[in-house]
């Protein structure tokens, strides 16, 4: 059978090819080039986005489809999402940057997960949070008899497009901040976003309410700087961190290069994540004024990390045989990110119940 191309597809392939081609583009350009060598892996399961990929298009959302399936780390870094997809005919008919476009389509992603049920039992004028932080969204109207729900008075035109795991998936009439070109700034502020005030029934992510590390950023930037297996693992597993450290406020990563089982969440790729994290925030030359055999407690119960070797004579810094190759390649006032040579090796430990 001949292949049939039909003219009005060129706009939708054109749009989705600019955006890919941006996000490759700014991946690259950040990532430190003694990391680059592992080709991008994506942030989620194939088979998750390849179901909610396929619910988005028998619905009719083709663009956001392609770009769920190709590139689900726009969307899917946090250990929740709402996805409020946007048609096709918005994004086709509209002059966007891509940098604008990305952004865009973060802040139509919430780190928290809705389903229809959810939303309609929102108060009208509550907000919540967005990828794109720190804009919000906010429901404007709610119909519980009529299942109506309007977020920045654009209609939730398909609820429950897809609900699988940690992932709900809504179609909208409309993108909810405007596409003008009149619009554009140069940066994430060309975004008009509802002011939530003080009554306004704010919904925080549970980073924010009960761990204040920073955890969608860091992962996000671990993405971005080349660590792309640590960051997916760390994704993987994070809910599981955030139920047993809730009052933590800093971390120190121990980030490597490659690491293993990040195929799907399991018991030994828990444990391999938590040996890589301190429970403060450490610096570098902090590092480096401890004594050698100085034992580090991790977030992996019974299991510590132990520096290796003396800074002073070798000026190399080790942790368990395993050289900080970049230190303090990342950094905030809550967390701390050192590269190291290659990932640290678990005991065999018994397996605990939590």
């Amino acid at each position: 059978m001949a292949f049939c191309y039909r003219w009005w597809h060129a706009p939708i392939y054109f749009t989705i090819s600019v955006v890919l081609a941006f996000i490759a583009i700014s991946t690259a350009l950040n990532s430190p080039s003694s990391y680059d060598t592992t080709p991008p892996t994506r942030p989620i399961s194939h088979h998750l986005s390849l179901n909610a990929s396929i619910a988005l298009r028998r619905s009719g959302f083709n663009i956001m489809s392609t770009l769920l399936l190709i590139s689900p780390e726009i969307f899917l870094l946090s250990p929740s999402s709402t996805i409020f997809a946007i048609k096709d005919s918005s994004l086709v008919n509209a002059s966007l940057p891509p940098w604008f476009l990305k952004h865009l389509l973060q802040y139509h992603t919430s780190p928290l997960i809705f389903t229809m049920d959810d939303l309609l039992k929102k108060p009208q004028g509550s907000c919540f949070p967005t990828l794109l932080r720190p804009k919000n969204v906010a429901v404007t109207k709610v119909g519980a008899k009529e299942r109506l729900v309007e977020i920045n008075h654009v209609l939730v035109s398909h609820p429950d497009i897809f609900i699988e795991g940690n992932v709900a998936i809504h179609g909208v009439l409309g993108p909810f901040s405007s596409l003008g070109s009149q619009d554009f700034g140069k940066n994430w502020d060309s975004i008009r976003a509802p002011i939530c005030d003080a009554n306004s029934s704010l919904v925080l992510d549970v980073s924010d309410t009960k761990n204040l590390v920073e955890w969608t950023r860091i992962v996000r930037l671990l993405s971005s700087n080349g660590f792309v297996s640590f960051a997916i693992g760390l994704n993987s597993v994070l809910a599981g961190i955030l139920e047993d450290y809730r009052g933590l406020n800093s971390v120190t990563i121990f980030a490597p290069p490659e690491l293993a089982f990040v195929a799907s969440p399991s018991p030994m790729l828990d444990k391999i994540v938590r040996l890589h994290i301190l429970p403060q925030r450490v610096t570098f030359s902090q590092l480096a004024l401890l004594p050698g055999k100085t034992m580090l407690r991790t977030l992996l119960p019974n299991q510590e990390l132990e520096i290796t070797g003396d800074f002073n004579i070798t000026k190399v810094l080790a942790i368990n045989g395993v050289e900080i190759a970049v230190p303090e390649i990342l950094s905030s006032k809550k967390f701390m990110v050192h590269g190291i040579s290659q990932a640290f090796k678990v005991a065999e430990l018994p397996t605990t119940s939590r």
